[in-house]
């Protein structure tokens, strides 16, 4: 299975804006491991929003 590009950098940019992680850093993470940083970042968004 391959991982769409469109997708990988849409996740990269979002956890490098959030953390300011280097590239290489954030690519080095495995799939499982960068979506939930991912995840993590939404939920604390939404709850620092209000949303949750």
């Amino acid at each position: 299975m391959t991982y769409a590009p469109d997708r990988l950098y849409e996740e990269v940019a979002y956890v490098a804006y959030h953390f300011h992680w280097p590239l290489a850093d954030i690519l080095d993470l495995e799939h499982p491991d960068r979506a939930r940083y991912v995840a993590q970042i939404a939920a604390l968004n939404r709850r620092i929003s209000g949303e949750d």
